[in-house]
């Protein structure tokens, strides 16, 4: 018998520059968030669970707007990250106000995760094809030694507000991932795409893949995960800003020898909020899907 996959969604981040809340802000028609959306396409591609890491400020809300929507549509857990999770107290920083990072978010769900599963933010809409794409990857493909991720050109999923940080690929013959670099301060620049980051301009050719955090891990990962975990903390003991990034664990799996990532290409469909500004071109994409028939007239 197939295993379902499991859904596990960044929902923890502060929202520092768009300025509030956007994980559970309303885009749709109904009011509905961007990650209805995402777990709509997920029940659709056959996952058979979603587990929301928050934080323990926005856990009560965060319940509120989703659960009376998803019961009796799909299993349901939640996951609070905290500056003490998995960090032992020899290790604490008592000053730190900066959550540790997408791959501890993702350690964080440990103990709630038995099975394959797909990691996404909650703030970005990814397209149902992706959904579709991975939950096939994850019910047959995946193993220890083979995880994915889905691919975006990084041509279609720029901000017309401002520049963005993204995870540039670098792939070889197999379309496996090889390496990923994050690239900071990317725009459009008289045609170009450019990136401005770290005191260097470099060009990033139209369709070079990005991440856009959207993976697929077999569990086994996860004790790859602390054992990187357990490298990191005592290396950033002082530095209260670190840290601990989904790439960086991919890219020391692959660089070990422990792992391959196949890119899939599953990444048609992107629109995300980084600035308040993008809030209503992401409004309007969402109510043209709706009426283009991709999306029931009510989600739920």
């Amino acid at each position: 018998m197939t295993q379902k996959p499991t859904l596990l969604v960044l929902a923890a981040g502060m929202g520092s520059r768009y300025g509030g809340d956007k994980q559970i802000d309303a885009f749709g028609p109904n009011g509905e968030t961007i990650l209805e959306y995402s777990i709509f396409d997920a029940i659709k591609a056959g996952f058979g669970k979603v587990v929301f890491i928050v934080r323990k400020e926005i856990l009560e809300e965060a319940k509120e707007i989703f659960l009376p929507k998803l019961k009796g549509k799909i299993e349901v857990d939640w996951v609070v990250q905290t500056l003490e999770s998995f960090v032992p107290d020899e290790l604490k920083q008592a000053d730190r106000k900066k959550p540790f990072g997408t791959a501890h978010a993702v350690l964080c769900a440990k103990d709630a995760i038995k099975e394959p599963f797909a990691v996404i933010n909650a703030d970005d809409f990814y397209g149902k094809e992706a959904f579709e794409v991975l939950g096939r990857f994850l019910s047959t493909a995946v193993r220890p030694d083979l995880h994915a991720m889905v691919g975006y050109a990084i041509q279609n999923v720029l901000s017309e507000n401002g520049t963005v940080s993204r995870g540039i690929c670098d792939t070889n013959e197999k379309g496996h991932l090889i390496g990923m670099k994050e690239r900071t301060s990317i725009a459009r620049e008289d045609g170009k795409i450019i990136s401005r980051g770290e005191g260097e301009v470099f060009e990033i050719a139209e369709n070079t893949p990005a991440s856009m955090n959207f993976w697929g891990f077999h569990e086994t990962v996860f004790a790859e995960i602390e054992r990187m975990w357990a490298e990191f903390l005592p290396a950033n003991l002082d530095n209260l800003k670190s840290e601990f990034y989904i790439p960086t664990v991919a890219n020391n799996l692959i660089q070990e020898g422990k792992a391959a990532y196949e890119i899939l290409p599953g990444g048609k469909t992107w629109f995300g909020v980084t600035y308040p500004e993008d809030k209503p071109v992401v409004i309007e994409s969402l109510k043209k899907l709706h009426e283009a028939g991709e999306y029931p007239a009510k989600l739920w």
